[in-house]
């Protein structure tokens, strides 16, 4: 399999959606090389989470890319709370790599950002 992509194949890396524990051990086998599993969206500059290079564990999307603080805001409405045991919460992003806002759309901008400068992601952790 891996001479079918020219045989040089010394890295992966999938984001954009979700890869479940078997595919992503399955493959890792069929092309022989590690593959990286990230999280971010569009506004974080593509990857706020990476997996290690050589991480053998699947069914998680790393911890934060250097440049990236993250944090979980509390959801009371759905009864999240970054105190809970796991914690629960919307994940939110600071640093030089998020972006600063919508071009020329203000509102939008304020819609994104908590008062206090971290980028909302709206996904639940």
């Amino acid at each position: 399999m891996r001479a079918l992509l020219g045989g040089e194949v010394e890295l992966m890396i999938t984001g954009s959606a979700p890869i479940s524990s078997e595919v992503l051990n399955t493959l890792k086998v069929v092309f022989s090389c590690p593959i990286r599993e990230g999280y971010g969206q569009t506004e974080t500059s593509a990857p706020a989470t990476l997996t290690g290079l050589y991480d053998s564990e699947s069914g998680h999307v790393g911890g934060p890319i250097a440049c990236v603080k993250m944090r979980l805001k509390d959801i009371p409405e759905m009864e999240y709370h970054s105190t809970d045991n796991p914690p629960r919460g919307e994940i939110c992003f600071k640093g030089p790599s998020i972006f600063r806002g919508y071009y020329k759309d203000p509102v939008k901008t304020k819609e994104a950002f908590d008062s206090d400068g971290w980028l909302r992601s709206g996904d639940v952790g």
